[in-house]
């Protein structure tokens, strides 16, 4: 149930918050400045939605160095890779760790807890210039719109829009005496700051409006797993939820929003203005992600509309599952069948025929089969043998390509000692083939210890190099994995 815009909040309420909200325990954690700092500059500052393991370790490590070399050795002792471990844990949920579709390395994202942190960090900075007006003039648009909106009479709404028009023609009266209202300095800062201000508001409400889809999405594989009622009823339930999340208000609200940003028409006005904006002197130091910002709204709209479809490929899963379980009592059904009938067989007073291919058996007795017949061996003759005259270089003989697995196992532990797993081709990328094919083979004979090989037959993956004459060369083999 929302809360009223008046109603504050108990001492219960804000003492459970202290207790169990991931953006207050990450206020109160030792570690806050390098988690606020770090998690910030990269999913908040950067906007990444998404980035790898290896790549968010090597940047934590990076500045861990640095730290350490400031702060005194010992002032950050752990690894790069157990400190996103820990902001990834439940007990925190600064992170989300996950493994997207296709890919078996793991991703990390930023939660809304981690926006609101370090939204709320960035508030208490002192500001140097505070503006006021401009949201003045926002909450009369906004309450204009709503009066008008809800307004059902006609002639008073038609007073109000004679009433806009009557000022839109004094303001082009004033306009063609040469009479034009500028804004001072003071105001073009004033609005500047508040756009900047409600374009990140905007781009941080997306994760959170993501995460309450990916929470209904977790929902619903939970109701799926443990439904034990017809598929009719769960799907009435289930896409019952759905239409009610679309015309919810948030769901109404986003589709809005998302159908404004897909219009051609409204992004290219949006990009004008935005780049008039941008180049006006009176603003000072322009904000760098405002330039783009309806990018960065788009695709974190379209992260949404992919989480939001994930539902329906849950659905489809479980058609799919449903239609197999049905195959399978069709089967049980013809085999008590078969069974029924076998039973019936030897009573005399059920009448069962049975139709046979032909009259006879085809008989085949073992003489009937040709005895072993052993192979002739051909004579050979030796005596007309001569030496050739040719002569041959015998040294092709020893410039065969020799390769030693020992370097490629100790290549595939030191790409292990960073993740769990690589792939094939990801070593290969980072360390190229030099001895072409045989190199190629050597690998997926690999077996040492540390690491096992998997083979996924499923998949393929296409692996090149450069031969000793410059050719390019591509293999195409089953994806090949190296678990630690």
């Amino acid at each position: 149930m929302a809360r009223s815009y008046d109603e504050p909040v108990d001492f219960d309420e804000i003492g459970a918050l202290r207790r169990h909200h991931a953006a207050w325990k990450l206020l109160r954690a030792d570690n806050a400045p390098l988690v606020l700092s770090f998690l910030g500059q990269v999913f908040v500052g950067e906007n990444v939605r998404s980035i790898t393991a290896a790549e968010l370790s090597a940047r934590l490590d990076d500045q861990l160095y640095a730290l350490n070399e400031r702060l005194g050795e010992g002032a950050f002792p752990k690894s790069a890779a157990a400190y996103l471990d820990d902001w990834a844990a439940p007990e925190a949920g600064w992170l989300r760790k996950y493994y997207p579709q296709g890919s078996d390395e793991p991703h990390y994202d930023a939660t809304p807890a981690v926006e609101k942190a370090v939204s709320w960090v960035a508030s208490l900075e002192a500001r140097s210039f505070v503006g006021t007006e401009s949201r003045l003039n926002t909450i009369m648009d906004l309450l204009r719109q709503m009066v008008l909106g809800a307004e059902s009479d006609p002639e008073v709404r038609l007073a109000e829009l004679h009433a806009r028009r009557a000022e839109i023609d004094r303001e082009i009266a004033r306009a063609e005496r040469g009479d034009i209202d500028l804004l001072d300095p003071a105001g073009q800062r004033d609005r500047y700051q508040q756009l900047s201000s409600l374009a990140r508001e905007l781009l941080a409400d997306f994760r959170e409006v993501e995460a309450n889809f990916r929470a209904l999405d977790r929902q619903l594989r939970e109701r799926i797993s443990t439904w034990s009622g017809s598929r009719g009823e769960l799907l009435d339930e289930v896409l019952g939820d759905r239409e009610s999340i679309a015309d919810s208000d948030q769901g109404r609200s986003f589709q809005a929003f998302y159908d404004f940003l897909l219009s051609h028409a409204k992004q290219e006005e949006l990009s004008a203005l935005l780049e008039r904006v941008q180049s006006l002197d009176e603003i000072g130091a322009p904000d760098p992600r405002l330039r783009r910002i309806h990018h960065d709204w788009l695709d974190a709209g379209e992260r949404t509309q992919a989480t939001v479809r994930q539902l329906s490929e849950q659905l489809r899963r479980f058609l799919d599952d449903q239609v197999w379980l049905e195959n399978r009592r069709v089967m049980d059904i013809l085999r008590s069948i078969e069974a029924g009938a076998l039973k019936l067989r030897d009573r005399r007073d059920v009448q069962l025929t049975v139709e046979i291919e032909g009259t006879a058996p085809a008989l085949v007795l073992p003489m009937e089969r040709p005895l072993y017949t052993p192979q002739a061996r051909a004579p050979i003759d030796s005596e007309s043998v001569r030496a050739g005259d040719e002569e041959v270089d015998a040294t092709l003989l020893f410039e065969q390509a020799h390769v030693d697995p020992a370097p490629l196992a100790a290549n595939v532990r030191r790409a292990l000692q960073q993740r769990e797993q690589i792939g094939l081709a990801r070593l290969v990328g980072a360390q190229p083939l030099e001895h072409g094919l045989a190199e190629l083979v050597t690998y997926l004979s690999l077996t040492g210890e540390g690491f096992e090989i998997v083979f996924d037959e499923a998949r393929t993956e296409r692996i090149g190099w450069r031969d000793a004459e410059g050719v390019e060369r591509v293999a195409v083999l089953p994806v090949v994995t190296y678990v630690r």
